[in-house]
């Protein structure tokens, strides 16, 4: 059988499969420790699910608009104005079946062949593989543990070329943890408008930050960046929301037309009773993330502080999100082959830092339990000494 052209150069999700494999050890009885978790490990707030579940009783299973729900829309305008210093219309927003699909949709809308998207690396794995899909070319800026792994307005001028369409930014960063400041922001965001460079702005994991930071989206730094960036997010994250599936998306309102057309194509609607869900995620939710991020913050502090004793290892202490990233150079290991054997030996499923574009790093998610925490660090110090 003959595939497509643009399928075969794509890489399936190692991060699933490395979940997927722990589970199926977990079934067969082994007692493994994972921390490849991309999700809370929270439950989604009682309040969310009942609005959805009386949604779905009082018969609200149809279709909505292709583009999301106007009364959706109207709240996610509200946060914007709210959370981030921005202002836009409805016709700006875009609701679609998660962030992931906001992004794939984006990259399907603003590439043609052979244009040139530039990505920091460590990056969430999945941006090269959208990009190429779309018919356009990943180009990497590298970036280093020790320069707390971000770009600069001076990298990033480097990397420009004729070809270069988009810049991916990604603050919170999934597998990092590192955050941008406003000044960091600033200096980017004029580099982008001088050179006419849309900026993607990831920003999935706003409201996980820690030690009091401040989210800051690029597209508040003034009309002109605000003009080229298409800013993402979605209630996954914040929320325990991760399997209702509901991203969005703020754009110039040509671009965001654009991505409403190709999804009327694609999905259609986000589910119509998820949307419910989101609603009043937006609308009340923000006690019940104010005390996840309380938890996670002291998960924090806790993983860093056991990793921090195995000599061998190096993490970096995230700002934002709920991963800590790990040097692992020193065991002589590549990545894949520390997660390989790890796994099979201890136990303990670690995310590799290969699909990342560092394979030299393991990701460890701090989205489950002190006990787990303690546990799953014991096992790995113990197991790196025997090598």
């Amino acid at each position: 059988m003959k595939l497509s052209n643009r399928i075969v150069t794509v890489s399936p999700s190692l991060t699933l499969q490395i979940t997927a494999k722990a589970k199926e050890l977990k079934a067969q009885g082994r007692d493994v420790i994972s921390f490849g978790a991309g999700e809370p490990d929270f439950d989604t707030p009682s309040h969310i699910k009942e609005k959805a579940i009386e949604a779905i009783n009082n018969g609200f299973t149809k279709y909505t608009p292709a583009s999301g729900m106007p009364s959706l829309k109207k709240v996610i305008v509200e946060k914007f104005s709210r959370d981030n210093a921005l202002n836009f219309q409805e016709n700006q927003i875009i609701i679609s079946c998660g962030a992931k699909h906001s992004l794939f949709n984006i990259f399907q809308v603003l590439l043609n062949e052979g244009d040139e998207v530039i990505i920091p690396a460590p990056y969430w794995l999945s941006y090269p593989e959208m990009v190429k899909l779309a018919g356009g070319v990943p180009v990497f800026i590298e970036t280093t543990q020790p320069n707390n792994f971000k770009i600069d307005a001076v990298a990033l001028q480097k990397a420009l070329t004729k070809k270069t369409r988009v810049l991916i930014l990604n603050s919170p960063s999934n597998p990092t943890g590192a955050v941008y400041t406003k000044a960091e922001l600033q200096a980017i965001a004029d580099c982008a408008v001088k050179h006419s460079l849309y900026v993607v702005s990831d920003e999935i994991y706003e409201k996980l930050l820690y030690d009091g930071l401040k989210h800051v989206s690029i597209a508040s730094l003034g009309e002109k960046i605000k003009d080229y960036t298409i800013t993402v997010n979605g209630v996954s994250k914040s929320f325990a929301m991760t399997g209702w599936r509901i991203g969005y998306i703020a754009a110039p309102a040509e671009i965001a037309k654009a991505i409403g057309t190709l999804q009327s194509h694609s999905t259609s609607n986000p589910t119509s009773f998820a949307q419910v869900g989101a609603l009043e995620a937006l609308h009340a939710g923000e006690a019940a993330c104010k005390k996840m991020v309380t938890v996670f913050s002291k998960r924090r502090d806790l993983i860093i502080k056991e990793l921090s004793a195995i000599e061998e290892i190096i993490p970096f202490k995230p700002s934002g999100a709920f991963y800590a990233f790990c040097d692992i150079s020193r065991t002589g290991l590549t990545a894949m082959d520390f997660a390989t054997r790890i796994l099979d030996e201890a136990n303990v499923a670690v995310i590799p830092g290969e699909p990342f574009g560092s394979p030299h790093h393991i990701r460890l998610s701090f989205a489950i339990s002190d006990e787990a925490i303690c546990k799953g660090v014991k096992r790995i110090g113990e197991w790196v000494h025997t090598l």
